[in-house]
């Protein structure tokens, strides 16, 4: 209802308010909000906040003028800053350029796919009516929020915390926002990691006993396990398994901070994408590296068998009598092979996925919730298939049990062992329940975090980090 109104704005607002008010009571609740603007793929949240000025918890006609009115002045010094030739028109170019003043540093080619999606002439420019049009019901104030907005992305844990870390402003940095959004991401990672624990140990049972051991499909396996300790042996391992998640967390942003200074040099430019990705995988290497007894420990728990340990001081001190300080990073070599694979195939497959959709939907707005979810699920899935053998491998590693001193299987003999003994399919054993908790975990992360972040008070509409995709 309001393309095309042209100077006609107030009688174009009074007949989308009349639409919105349901019921016809003369004011609009946050159920009648919800439904009209969803069908035209809005968003609430700035109306929710910003539109209710007397608190009441309804919007009356003017409320929601007065609203439109302020917002639409916003949107026009936007607009003016854009347009840096003053044609009243905005290019790719001018998008560009933009982005990369506050530190978005994109190429010209996602600056097209940026217009296109606002472009609904097909001129290749935004005028001033598309570019209101396209904004109005957002919550976005500046640049900055606009950026977020067009390069949102999700913080999902499926266990495998390989990835490259997300991106934060200065302004960010300083207001504490960074260290509310990791812990709502902590929190939705031990979540996740609790609700699909069963899963992750019929895994390493398969990665550790090979098929000659352990047979069977996901059923028997669960079997095996209650038999030999009860429902609650389902859980083994996944203390710790959990604890790890805020210090390899914290230990991968400071990482990933420190090392883009030393990449960028005096030069305060935003890295490109293969410069981030090389950032974030060494921040992963450091924060694995700090960790990496953690995983041990969580290989060593998740296997035991009832009365073996009594718990992980018990478990720590039995390694350091029997094996010594090097138990602790058995697996090492692979883990930190198997980090470039995962962290580059993930973050690809992201990007491609993303952008397609983009594509695709051009007139739309920014990727929903169902997109991003599915993006990350499909993204996660590809990184965890490229480097499964060496995560395999590194569990098996992890897993040996030696006396000091003696001799211990090296990878390269442990991958030739497999291959002979198993065939390639081998070196995929346990793939099947790792593949089966992806859904489960994407979900249960993606909504403990929303929720998290609204108990946090990060704003829900803001942008959604972490998985480091931008």
């Amino acid at each position: 209802v309001l393309s095309g109104c042209g100077t006609e704005r107030e009688k174009c607002w009074a007949e989308l308010f009349d639409q919105l008010d349901l019921n016809k009571d003369g004011h609009i609740d946050i159920s009648e909000l919800r439904a009209g603007l969803a069908g035209r793929g809005l968003t609430k949240g700035s109306l929710e906040r910003a539109g209710d000025t007397n608190q009441d918890g309804v919007l009356d006609f003017e409320e929601f003028t007065q609203y439109l009115r302020a917002h639409e002045k916003q949107l026009k010094i936007m607009f003016r800053d854009l347009d840096r030739n003053n044609d009243g028109q905005i290019d790719a170019a001018e998008i560009q350029h933009s982005l990369r003043a506050i530190g978005v540093n994109i190429s010209l080619k996602d600056a097209t796919r940026i217009l296109q999606r606002m472009d609904k002439d097909g001129t290749m420019t935004i005028d001033w009516d598309e570019w209101r049009d396209y904004f109005l019901f957002n919550p976005l104030s500046n640049m900055e929020e606009v950026a977020r907005y067009w390069k949102r992305s999700m913080m999902l844990d499926i266990g495998e915390q390989l990835t490259v870390p997300d991106e934060f402003s200065e302004e960010e940095k300083k207001s504490g926002y960074v260290w509310r959004q990791l812990m709502a991401g902590a929190m939705a990672g031990s979540v996740s990691r609790t609700g699909t624990a069963p899963l992750d140990r019929l895994k390493v049972f398969r990665q550790v006993h090979g098929s000659s051991d352990f047979k069977g499909n996901v059923q028997s396996g669960f079997r095996y396990m209650v038999n030999e300790g009860g429902l609650q042996s389902l859980w083994r391992g996944n203390g710790i398994n959990v604890l790890k998640i805020a210090p390899e967390t914290a230990i991968k942003f400071t990482a990933y901070e420190q090392i883009k200074t030393v990449m960028r040099g005096s030069n305060e430019r935003n890295l490109r994408i293969h410069e981030r990705f090389v950032a974030g995988s060494l921040a992963g290497a450091t924060a694995q590296t700090a960790i990496y007894p953690m995983e041990v420990l969580k290989t060593r728990l998740t296997l035991r068998k009832t009365g073996q340990y009594s718990g992980i001081a018990d478990c720590v001190k039995q390694m350091l009598q029997r094996e010594g300080v090097p138990a602790f990073y058995k697996g090492y070599l692979p883990n930190m092979l198997s980090i470039v694979p995962y962290a580059g195939i993930d973050l690809a497959v992201y990007e491609t996925l993303k952008f397609s959709w983009l594509n695709r939907n051009r007139g739309l707005a920014d990727p929903g919730v169902m997109v991003l979810v599915g993006c990350g699920a499909v993204s996660s899935t590809c990184g965890q298939l490229a480097s499964y053998p060496l995560a395999l491998i590194r569990t098996r590693m992890q897993a040996q049990v030696s006396v000091k001193g003696a001799p211990k299987p090296s990878m390269l003999v442990l991958l030739h062992n497999i291959v002979t003994q198993e065939g390639v399919a081998g070196l995929y054993r346990g793939i099947s329940p790792n593949l089966l908790k992806v859904i489960p975990a994407v979900s249960l992360s993606y909504v403990v975090y929303e929720y998290t972040r609204i108990l946090l008070g990060v704003d829900i509409e803001g942008r959604r980090g972490g998985k480091g995709k931008e």
